[in-house]
């Protein structure tokens, strides 16, 4: 098992905990004596009525005392033979509990695959019933389960954890939304896992200040210094923006020297110039010029 899915196995089983209010906790699923056959979790339901006011497809677990994750994320395979295996490993965990319950449980075990998105094949075959945005019964009703497309759920705190699964630009849209609202311990481990697009990447590694923590602090300067090492775009670009800063300041320290003190408009103007040229010409003005308008023609 990948490092992504383990990541967002702990993503569910922290999130749900606080999502639900204890209403559903997240479970290690037993081995199903199948070989070696387990799904990816188990959503075990403790209070269901306290899913009820949340947003779908959290509801649809009330009617049961467990709920199996498939997790798809993106990269995994989403042909028939996927959802093949998927569907053998409820019916095997359906098997275990009809074992361990001494066959007093009547119900069926419940099937949440939470994917990207839904794959054309699955809706041509299986005619999906649209019940929320992004939440899918899938027929017939000897295979009942619940597809979970998270690239079309809504942006919500209570989604994070099938909002995982996203692909593309609805990934980097969720990475964006979801970075300042989470520790920067877990935006860390997102940057490290979660396949979004570089720009994305780039911009939200640069866009969290130096962290308290010295282990979280080395940890960001690893992703730095990975990501100067492999992007040398964003090295010239840096390279450019401190020449920059450092021409601003010292065009700002000739002019306090000369006792020129620079409008609201005037510093707005000088933080906006990108053009180096342009900074420089007014530095060397600065030296000899009368006003600071003489330095900003």
């Amino acid at each position: 098992m990948g490092q992504l899915e383990l990541f967002a196995q702990r993503t569910f089983a922290e999130e749900t905990e606080r999502t639900t209010g204890g209403a559903a906790g997240w479970q290690d699923p037993p081995e199903i004596r199948l070989g070696k056959v387990t799904s990816d979790g188990l959503l075990v339901v403790r209070r269901p009525l306290l899913l009820a006011p949340l947003p779908a497809p959290w509801p649809e677990a009330q009617p049961h005392g467990e709920v199996m994750i498939e997790l798809k994320l993106a990269g995994n395979h989403l042909d028939r033979k996927a959802i093949a295996r998927a569907l053998l490993r409820r019916q095997a965990r359906e098997v275990q509990r009809l074992e361990e319950e001494d066959a007093s449980w009547l119900g069926e075990e419940p099937l949440w695959l939470v994917a990207p998105h839904l794959p054309p094949w699955l809706q041509s075959l299986r005619r999906p019933e649209r019940f929320a945005p992004g939440c899918y019964w899938i027929e017939p009703p000897w295979q009942k389960f619940l597809w979970i497309a998270a690239n079309e759920l809504p942006l919500l705190d209570e989604l994070v954890p099938f909002l995982l699964a996203r692909s593309g630009q609805a990934l980097d849209d969720f990475c964006r939304w979801v970075a300042p609202r989470r520790p920067l311990e877990w935006v860390l481990t997102m940057l490290d896992y979660l396949p979004m697009s570089t720009p994305t990447h780039e911009e939200l590694l640069w866009r969290f200040g130096k962290a308290e923590d010295p282990v979280i602090e080395a940890r960001r300067q690893r992703l730095l210094d990975f990501l100067l090492e492999t992007s040398p775009q964003k090295k010239q670009q840096l390279q450019q923006e401190g020449q920059l800063t450092a021409t601003r300041a010292s065009l700002r320290l000739v002019l306090a020297n000369r006792q020129l003190t620079p409008s609201q408009d005037d510093d707005a103007r000088i933080d906006a110039c990108t053009d180096l040229a342009t900074l420089e010409r007014w530095h060397d003005r600065a030296i000899t010029a009368a006003r600071v308008s003489d330095v900003l023609q």
